[in-house]
Parts: structure tokens; C-alpha cells; sequence
């Protein structure tokens, strides 16, 4: 990675999503957060690589694990933080909680608690694109159980068809909840099936924050000039079970800790863009950033009786 500065803000991001997905997991096991935790730990190189190649007037829709997507996007971990603990300051007015955090002005469509339910809102926004003739793009994530739905298939043959500028995200972290996807797939590089709706399918190391980078941004480009959509099968891991109160008992022995010998910070550290000493400045920034998201949390009110029915319709 040539530039220094992108070397830090990939960084940046990535540690910051790790740090507050660990502090995410704190409050959980303390029973401070109403809901599970779908943890992003281990897969932070996917969501910081694939933002890192879009525009701020792009848009990305999200999942059940979203805090990765949202954090990489720039969203207020303070207010991300507050809504997790379904606090009156979250994004949501703490209506929302850890599936259904969103920001518009940042583009953000909303992370979603139906498995394959943020593809068709991402399909329907890049209809958006097409018909305002913008040239914006959008970041569609979903996982590998998301890619067998029936969402899947209708949204990107629609977009397809129709040559939307849209860029699906497979982040193969290799389990749907406890199932692995190679035991419920005959093919096991999923954007093989691009094939089908004749566009263009990468499968790549979804570990490498670079390799993410700029295979998106290839994806990115293309959609932005007219060539339609793409499918990005980020091969990944993550780190602990399907939500927080799953052991993950059902991996093989030696697994997890074979992946996290490729744990996307550790193999960024590897590479030596940054030295240590800039490492650990970066590291110790978030760090504080991350105690303030927490106490701004924690000290923030919870909605009060009056705030039931507001937000509910858009005026």
C-alpha cells in the first residue's frame, strides 16, 4: 500500500470496529443491552476495504451484522453505542437497538434482522440511481446463509436485467448460524453463481483489507460508468459464534485458531505499512474514542413514555 495515509485511516477503522465490537460483547455479558450481539469480530477487512471504495454520496445496506459496516462508514460510535443500549441519544432514539441502526446522511440504508432482507432495499436503491440518472453505487452486504434466500436470486437477476449499480457483498464468514455453508452448497466460491445472470463474480481473501479494497473498487467503477451490477464473495471468519450467547461448539477442533492466525489486523500489522510507533498511536486514539462511546452511552437517558409513538411516520 503506497499511500500512508489511507495505510492509517484502513487502520483506523479497522481497529475501531474491533474495539467497539469488544466493548459491544462487554455490555452484553453484563446484561446492559436489551437483544442479542452479532459480533463482527474477524471480519473487519471486508466492511473497511469495500467503504474505503466508494463516495460519500454512495450508499451501502447492511445486516444483522452491521456494527462492521456502519463503523467503516463513518456512523457516530457514540450514537451507535447508545442505540445498542437502546438509550433516548442512539440513532434510533434507542427504538431500533443493535439490528436496525441507520443513518441517512451517511448513506447508510439501515442494518436489517432479517436474514436477506437488506438486498432488495439495496436492489430497489440502486433502481434509485438508474432512474434520478445519478451516478452514485451501492454497497449491498449480506452473508453467505443470506446468499440461499430467494431475495438473492430475484434482486440480482433484477439488477441484472436492468443493469443497476449495485455491488453484492458475500461475506462468507462460513457459518449460517451453526450450519457450514459447504455442507448446504454444491459450489463452494459462491460468486460462481454470476455466471447465471451473465455479470462479473470475484472471489478473493476477505482478510486482506487491500485485496477487498481494490477488488470493490474495480466493482465500484464499473457500476458507476453504466456496466451494471457485480458479485464479491469475501472469503472470511468470524471470530465468535453466531450471536453472543453461542459457544460456536460446533467448529472443528483447531479451526478458530487457525483463523485467527489470518485475523485481518494482525495480517495488516504483518505487512508493515505503519511502523509500530504509529501503530500504537492510532491504536491508543481509538482506544480513548471508544471509552467516551461507552460512557456517553451508559450515562445517556432511556426514551421517555411521551417518545412511544414519535418517529414513526416520516412528516
Amino acid at each position: 500500500m503506497k499511500d500512508k495515509e489511507m495505510a492509517r485511516s484502513m487502520y483506523a477503522s479497522m481497529y475501531r470496529i474491533r474495539r467497539f465490537e469488544e466493548e459491544v460483547f462487554e455490555f452484553y455479558k453484563r446484561g446492559l443491552m436489551p437483544g442479542l450481539a452479532h459480533l463482527y469480530i474477524g471480519e473487519e477487512a471486508v466492511a473497511v476495504g469495500a467503504c474505503a471504495a466508494i463516495r460519500p454520496d454512495d450508499y451501502i445496506g447492511s445486516t444483522h451484522r452491521g456494527h462492521g459496516h456502519l463503523v467503516a462508514r463513518g456512523a457516530d460510535t457514540k450514537r451507535m453505542m447508545a442505540e445498542i443500549l437502546g438509550k433516548k441519544t442512539g440513532y434510533c432514539g434507542g427504538k431500533g437497538g443493535s439490528m436496525h441502526i441507520m443513518d441517512m446522511s451517511l448513506g447508510i440504508l439501515g442494518a436489517n434482522g432479517i436474514v436477506g432482507g437488506g438486498i432488495p432495499i439495496a436492489t430497489g436503491a440502486g433502481y434509485s440511481c438508474k432512474y434520478r440518472n445519478t451516478d452514485q453505487v451501492v454497497l449491498c452486504f449480506f452473508g453467505d446463509g443470506a446468499s440461499n434466500e430467494g431475495t438473492f436470486h430475484e434482486s440480482i437477476n433484477m439488477a441484472a436485467a436492468w443493469d443497476l449499480p449495485v455491488v453484492y457483498i458475500i461475506e462468507n464468514n462460513q457459518y449460517g448460524i451453526t450450519v457450514d455453508i459447504n455442507r448446504v452448497t454444491k459450489e463452494h466460491d459462491l460468486a460462481k453463481r454470476a455466471i447465471g445472470y451473465g455479470i462479473d463474480g470475484y472471489t478473493i481473501d476477505g482478510n486482506e483489507v487491500e485485496t477487498v479494497y481494490e477488488t470493490v473498487s474495480k466493482a465500484v467503477s464499473k457500476a458507476r460508468s453504466g456496466g451494471g451490477p457485480s458479485i464479491v464473495e469475501c472469503k472470511t471468519y468470524r471470530q465468535h459464534g453466531h450471536n453472543g450467547g453461542d459457544p460456536g461448539n460446533y467448529r472443528a477442533p483447531g479451526e478458530l485458531e487457525h483463523w485467527k492466525e489470518r485475523d485481518p489486523l494482525k495480517l495488516f500489522r504483518a505487512k508493515k505499512y505503519l511502523t509500530d510507533e504509529e501503530i500504537a498511536e492510532i491504536e491508543k486514539s481509538v482506544d480513548e474514542e471508544i471509552r467516551q462511546a461507552c460512557e456517553y452511552a451508559v450515562e445517556s437517558p432511556y426514551p421517555e413514555e411521551s417518545d412511544l409513538m414519535t418517529g414513526i411516520f416520516c412528516e
